[in-house]
């Protein structure tokens, strides 16, 4: 896992799990990373208060701790919810919260907001969510491109009834947007929920590295850290690498060992760092 030269940081609303949620970049900083992503600080709240908003920049900041990538509100992501913009009675939160989100990553320097499309519902036709889908993207795309940063699209794995399951699902919303006029919008390649839907991760990379700006792995079966499972993720994203993605590895996985910092024993602390070199 150290041979490919891509750069790694740790998504803290997954990881340090046993600690609350202000204190997790700074254990990200002790644990040698110096870059971030967060789900959605607030899974009820699409606006949370200034209050809020202030104590998580400072925690961020005074971590020393660059923000890479933030989710945009998506519900409650460990009940019923996977997103909410494509859904017709839900979709003014996202749009309520897009501005929040680009203004927190305007002061943090973020580059990339995830865009979770949200799950099929009674009562709205599957055409009617795709639609309001791509258009409540397309609007997130605008509000980001003021701070030059991209609108990111990913497949989900899991029983919720969420409608991008492949690289072919999320990319074609990608391009679908793209051809609008939205340039800064592109894929999230998640190698873990693609393989735990049995897409075709060789395949995935191959036909879509073109379009991706950001890569979050977890070994599969069971979302744990690299060499719990049975992908060969060095050999993906060294394919990654020798297809010309330079961007960003976000460590998105479910530690199997008693502490976060425990389950980093795969990656020696010289690569954790953003400006380190394999």
């Amino acid at each position: 896992m150290t041979d490919h030269g891509l750069r790694y940081l740790v998504n803290c609303s997954i990881l340090f799990g046993e600690l609350p949620l202000l204190e997790r970049p700074a254990a990200a900083r002790a644990a040698g990373f110096d870059a971030v992503e967060f789900w959605w600080p607030w899974p009820d709240q699409p606006v949370p208060s200034d209050r809020d908003v202030d104590a998580f920049v400072t925690a961020v900041q005074e971590a020393g701790v660059q923000l890479v990538g933030l989710n945009f509100f998506a519900g409650d992501l460990a009940g019923p919810d996977c997103g909410v913009l494509s859904i017709p009675d839900r979709a003014q939160q996202f749009r309520d919260n897009v501005d929040v989100t680009v203004g927190i990553g305007e002061r943090l320097g973020a580059s990339a907001f995830n865009a979770l499309f949200g799950n099929r519902v009674d009562g709205a036709s599957a055409q009617a969510q795709d639609e309001l889908g791509r258009e409540s993207i397309a609007a997130a795309a605008k509000a980001a491109s003021a701070i030059g940063a991209t609108v990111l699209v990913e497949a989900v794995s899991g029983p919720k009834p969420y409608p991008l399951r492949t690289a072919t699902d999320a990319v074609s919303v990608v391009r679908d947007v793209r051809a609008t006029g939205a340039d800064n919008v592109a894929f999230l390649l998640d190698l873990y929920h693609l393989a735990a839907n049995g897409d075709d991760l060789d395949a995935a990379i191959r036909d879509h590295v073109d379009v991706t700006a950001h890569v979050q792995i977890a070994d599969a079966p069971g979302r744990g850290e690299p060499g719990t499972g049975d992908l060969d993720l060095q050999r993906h994203l060294g394919d990654l690498a020798t297809r010309g993605y330079a961007g960003w590895v976000g460590l998105e996985y479910k530690p199997t060992t008693a502490t976060t910092p425990e389950s980093f024993a795969w990656l020696p602390r010289e690569r954790r760092a953003a400006t380190a070199t394999a």
